[in-house]
């Protein structure tokens, strides 16, 4: 189907594959009976298939369309395998996975009866496992299913967390921090940290583009593994990125799904956590675990020399003296975490857009926030995503006349659904620890976890019923997200189209924010905007809130056609559920993409640094399995 014929909703990354909804009702199951000894009966069956290659044996084990989802414990890459038939031909290429154990070492973890279908209809046993194989070792999760009196797996969830023999730095294999005894003309701390930091005498393994979340996660990560990486940026400080945003930005996801590794926002942090706040703990964050950073960076040169299996990059570093040197270093790894996305996707195309003569014309990212007193002033905001609605929320509390431009349709979801229905019990306050919430969320398979989005964002829309209807009476047209799976899927698969409402919602169906609805623009007009059905709209200001392009077009800008040529695409779904390429192989060696919200970067940084660091010793190859 051409991509015009398909609704703006369902449309995926180029390349990328729409996952299909799972039928969790073809699930036939009984309420598991005598849970613990059917578990160990389940797991002791399963280490006895493996330990002997008794592959045939293990499948039965599973239902006939069960699902087995691994990170990095069967192979160096992410996989979900469905059905038997697919697991038998995948572990015979080979299996790593030596032994799994239930893990009881809290009340979370330990086996439950619980619902598999958000709704309690698929009853099954849940648990949480340890795991082990010839490199490392992990965690996962089963869910189990009664059948004809046995428990099969309906999903598995296997996944590393630590290299035997270089485990983190953490967890009783702390650094001394001091080396006691007689030793003349030793540096403190404060020197030796400050010759780390500029690499007096050693270079990086790793260079890291972009100090956000993005960055900061992933280096943090690989400290604790003993992997040298620097981070740099372009902006002045650590968190610019941030600071540097619309003025009243503001995250909409809550406090206990946005955790940082190894120090959570403190007892005190508020839920929705501020812009100028949030680059606050980045850069504290950086000091504490003693990131090495360089502010005011960017690279002039980049060169990848195959035969040593390195690069050659010229940094250009303007020093907080004021000077500017320029340094070339040879790391084996870049990762580039410049944000989710790519480049701002502005329409310079549209006609008459460099003949605007009103206040101001630019992307929403170069937006900093309305004037304080804009009383007679009109405003047109472009785009009906987070950004765009936070935008115009900005510009009538500032006494604007402001029209947004919805082009397509929108997902709306309030943020108190999302942390009352979406997130509750498992990212809130009375949840578990944050990264046994990761592992619960990341177990299951994407086609199942659309499955139960689907009936989430039910729930959600009959939490938000009187605003959506609102909506839809101000002319303002909804969507459901891909195959009615909400504002998640929406995420994952397309990037964007969605709204968190925050206040914005409700300002629309009292009409304080106007709405043009369905008509593309023709024309920017030196003080207003024309519109493909002839009408116009006067405008002093005009902000395009419209996203940003993949995160390759940076790569090309950065590196050049050759090594964006040669990765692979970026985002989206790949044919088993897995997302393409990001905090994976890339597709040319000692190249990573890193990015996504914080709890993405949470979870995925442990996977892209227990990778690198495995390729660091010699544990794999780029090229292994």
């Amino acid at each position: 189907m051409p991509t015009q014929a398909i609704p703006s909703y369902q449309r995926v990354e180029p390349g990328s594959v729409n996952i299909p909804v799972e039928d969790l009702t073809k699930i036939q199951t009984a309420k598991p009976t005598d849970i613990d000894n059917a578990t160990e009966e389940w797991v002791s069956s399963f280490n006895k298939a493996i330990q002997s290659s008794d592959l045939a044996g293990l499948t039965d084990l599973f239902l006939p369309n069960a699902f087995w989802r691994d990170h990095l414990c069967l192979t160096w890459d992410f996989h979900t395998i469905k059905g038997t038939d697919k697991i038998h031909e995948f572990l015979k290429q080979g299996c790593r996975l030596k032994n799994i154990a239930v893990d009881r070492s809290s009340d979370f973890r330990k086996p439950v009866v619980t619902g598999f279908d958000g709704q309690g209809k698929v009853q099954g046993v849940q648990t949480f496992l340890t795991t082990e194989s010839d490199v490392g070792r992990g965690m996962g999760v089963a869910r189990l299913v009664e059948t004809e009196g046995k428990l099969k797996a309906f999903t598995l969830f296997t996944s590393m967390r630590e290299l035997k023999g270089h485990e983190e730095a953490t967890f009783g294999r702390r650094p001394e921090g001091v080396s006691h005894g007689e030793q003349p003309g030793r540096k403190n701390w404060q020197e030796r940290r400050i010759a780390d930091e500029n690499y007096e005498d050693s270079e990086p393994a790793v260079l890291i583009l972009g100090a956000g979340q993005g960055g900061l996660t992933p280096a943090a990560r690989l400290k604790m593994l003993g992997v040298d990486a620097l981070i740099i940026d372009r902006n002045e400080r650590v968190g610019d990125n941030w600071r540097q945003r619309y003025h009243q930005l503001v995250l909409h996801d809550p406090v206990w799904y946005d955790h940082l590794p190894y120090i959570n926002f403190p007892a005190n942090w508020p839920i929705f956590t501020p812009k100028d706040k949030l680059a606050e703990f980045f850069e504290t964050y950086a000091k504490l675990l003693e990131l090495n950073v360089w502010t005011s960076t960017t690279i002039k040169e980049s060169h990848w020399d195959k035969s040593k299996g390195q690069w050659t990059v010229v940094l250009e570093r303007k020093k907080k003296d004021g000077t500017t040197e320029t340094r070339t270093i040879h790391p084996k790894h870049i990762i580039q975490a410049t944000g989710h996305s790519g480049e701002k996707d502005f329409p310079s195309h549209i006609p008459g857009i460099s003949d605007f003569k009103g206040d101001r014309l630019c992307h929403s990212s170069e937006f900093t926030g309305a004037d304080l007193n804009g009383k007679g002033k009109k405003a047109i905001v472009v785009g009906c995503c987070n950004s765009g609605h936070d935008i115009a929320q900005d510009f009538y509390e500032k006494g604007y006349d402001v029209t947004m431009i919805q082009r397509s349709s929108t997902c709306v979801i309030s943020s108190r659904a999302i942390l009352e229905i979406g997130l509750a019990g498992l990212y809130d306050e009375q949840g578990p620890p944050v990264e046994d919430a990761d592992v619960a969320f990341w177990s299951i398979p994407s086609s199942v976890l659309k499955s139960i989005q689907v009936d989430v964002t039910a729930t959600q829309n009959k939490h938000d019923a009187k605003v959506l209807e609102g909506l839809e009476k101000a002319g303002f047209k909804l969507d459901q997200g891909p195959d009615n799976s909400g504002l998640f899927m929406k995420y994952f698969q397309r990037g964007g189209g969605y709204y968190i409402d925050v206040g914005a919602s409700q300002l629309i169906a009292d009409g304080k924010i106007k709405i043009k609805q369905g008509q593309e623009i023709a024309e920017v007009l030196p003080h207003g905007m024309k519109f493909a059905d002839g009408s116009e709209l006067p405008a002093d200001e005009i902000i395009f809130a419209t996203g940003y392009k993949n995160m390759r077009t940076q790569a090309r800008t950065i590196f050049g056609d050759e090594i964006a040529d040669s990765v692979k695409d970026v985002w989206g779904f790949d044919e088993e559920g897995e997302v393409r390429t990001m905090w994976r192989k890339s597709g040319h060696p000692g190249f990573w993409f890193f990015g996504g919200n914080l709890a993405l970067c949470r979870y995925w940084s442990r996977m892209i640094a227990l990778q690198i660091k495995a390729l660091e010793e010699g544990i794999c190859k780029y090229d292994d399995r």
